[in-house]
């Protein structure tokens, strides 16, 4: 594995492999000693041309638990915002040393771009680009879900996920879509018919537009983030609408089983797309959900990183063991 762009350049087996290897590697987040010497002299850059929180801060704590150098690499502040091009920008950390760079960008395909060019030699980790995909996110939530309901080392086979909410601007939905289909899950979206994108119907899932019908039995509920800065019109007719229809409340939750999650994987516009006391609530796994980020993103780097074949967790646990 040389990049990490999309769920479709995983295999089933090698999802796998990177949440086992996350679930041996979150150990270190739980021990005393919260660091590996695995990349030590190795420096990666966080290119983000979009602001971020989590997908940022995850990354740069998961580089420096291996013991990476980092670069953090905004576009405010940079020559990114005078115009500079990506290529340059490449180059620029090529000359570096950078032996990788994860880079977030508003253009759709610009961690593909910069994997495909020549412009540097290092590896690309997709940190999400436009509203095609977020890989790292889509592999933290599996994880999530299989810690929850599956054992080690196993697939998603008859667990049953509902993602709801604006699939059109989202790339977490298409990620999440791909990678939960191929671990097994069963996968229903549900939105209305304005924030579903063209081609949806191709997907590897159910639609439904009825919120509380696709709830009935169903294991994790995935609520997203209404992307109001990507709108340039009205896709509802007003927010109170959208929340009574579409939005996660307490009500709906006491109508799960007692078993299901509640997830998002923020920022939430809380009253929207979901109630405080559904954020909140018992059922909430959003907050563990950024902690399990950190170990899904270190067992990517060491994957890509540390020279592991793929499909096999070479030294981890002698590692994590030696701590």
């Amino acid at each position: 594995m040389k990049h990490l762009l999309s769920i479709n350049d995983l295999s089933k087996a090698e999802s796998i492999a990177i949440l086992d290897t996350a679930q041996e590697l979150a150990r270190v987040s739980d021990g005393p000693m919260k660091k590996l010497p695995t990349l030590r002299g190795r420096t990666i850059v966080n290119l983000f041309a979009e602001d971020s929180t989590r997908t940022r801060i995850s990354f740069e704590a998961a580089a420096k638990r291996l013991s990476a150098d980092v670069i953090n690499f905004s576009a405010k502040g940079s020559s990114i915002s005078k115009g500079e091009s990506l290529k340059d920008t490449a180059q620029t950390l090529q000359a570096m040393g950078a032996d990788a760079v994860i880079i977030r960008h508003g253009a759709s395909g610009a961690a593909q771009r910069l994997a495909d060019s020549k412009w540097m030699s290092g590896a690309v980790i997709n940190a999400g680009d436009g509203t095609h995909e977020h890989p790292s996110q889509a592999l933290l939530d599996a994880f999530t879900i299989r810690k929850h309901l599956a054992k080690s080392g196993e697939d998603l086979t008859g667990i049953k996920v509902v993602i709801v909410g604006d699939v059109l601007h989202s790339r977490v939905a298409r990620s999440n879509v791909l990678l939960l289909a191929k671990l097994g899950a069963d996968v229903t979206l549900v939105a209305p018919p304005t924030l579903l994108p063209v081609g949806v119907e191709s997907w590897p899932c159910k639609i439904s537009y009825d919120f509380d019908d696709a709830l009935v039995g169903a294991d994790a509920v995935m609520m997203l983030r209404i992307q109001l800065e990507r709108m340039s019109e009205m896709f509802f007719p007003n927010a109170r609408e959208y929340s009574r229809y579409f939005g996660l409340n307490g009500d709906r939750v006491k109508s799960l089983k007692p078993t299901a999650l509640v997830m998002h994987p923020g920022p939430m516009n809380r009253g929207l797309e979901i109630t405080a006391d559904a954020a909140d609530g018992a059922r909430s796994v959003i907050v563990e959900q950024v902690s399990n980020g950190v170990s899904v993103r270190m067992a990517i780097l060491y994957m890509l990183l540390a020279g592991a074949p793929e499909g096999e967790i070479i030294g981890i646990n002698r590692e994590v063991g030696a701590l």
